[in-house]
């Protein structure tokens, strides 16, 4: 049976790093609010977990992964679950949960890079704070992004098994995340980013090696890869990456 993933349409959003890792793993997935037949409802399924007063444990917010009766909410622990299924994760209790905490870290990075273009609120019009958007990317500029880009070089470099991975010596859904990462902040941040990676070879390493990874490559170049886009996660404004 196959997995159903619900995400809202037209953006990669959050849904892309659940996305990659079944991508990546040859899995059997319905990508349901795209409008696939196979799933039959697109959109209104997602909303039925949302809203129906019928699911007893409703998640907050997409993405959500059902697989039979399960229904997973929010991306860490959607990849902390799909992991061992998928063999995107380590044997060891000890990398399932290292994996799960460099997943969170990256999550703290994406929720920092949505927040320079929605610094007051989620519901208020990117001119609507324009100036407050301004001085939060100057601070993830010139701080967070080499921060984070430079914690994920750390733990190559310190990685017991070789820095060609972020866990071991194989493909996990960190690097897979660590991927997303980087493009959603080249795409948004092209100019910062740039500066930062210069820093960080074994990152940039890993980049491409997962983006020349057989399955993520035929992904990347397929019609099922959004581009990026300014209703997104990671939207490129030029005045936020002066």
């Amino acid at each position: 049976m196959s997995y159903q993933l619900h995400y809202w349409p037209g953006i990669q959003g959050r849904g892309e790093f659940a996305r990659l890792a079944l991508e990546a793993a040859g899995a059997s997935y319905v990508d349901v609010a795209r409008g696939d037949a196979a799933a039959g409802q697109g959109l209104p399924a997602l909303l039925h977990y949302l809203e129906d007063a019928s699911v007893t444990r409703p998640p907050f917010a997409c993405p959500l992964l059902v697989d039979g009766q399960r229904v997973i909410g929010q991306t860490a622990a959607i990849l902390l679950y799909l992991g061992p299924r998928l063999k995107l994760v380590g044997a060891s209790e000890t990398d399932r949960l290292w994996t799960h905490q460099i997943q969170l870290t990256i999550a703290d990075a994406v929720d920092e890079a949505h927040n320079t273009h929605h610094p007051v609120g989620s519901g208020l019009y990117y001119e609507e704070q324009q100036a407050e958007a301004l001085r939060a990317a100057k601070a993830f500029r010139t701080e967070r992004i080499p921060r984070f880009l430079g914690w994920l070089e750390t733990v190559l470099a310190r990685n017991p098994k070789g820095d060609k991975y972020l866990v071991g010596g194989r493909l996990s859904y960190a690097d897979l995340s660590a991927f997303q990462l980087v493009e959603g902040l080249r795409y948004a941040f092209p100019k910062a980013t740039q500066r930062a990676l210069r820093k960080t070879p074994r990152l940039v390493a890993l980049h491409a090696r997962v983006a020349q990874q057989r399955r993520v490559a035929a992904y990347l170049r397929s019609e099922r890869r959004l581009p990026f886009n300014e209703q997104g996660i990671f939207r490129r404004y030029p005045e936020l990456d002066a």
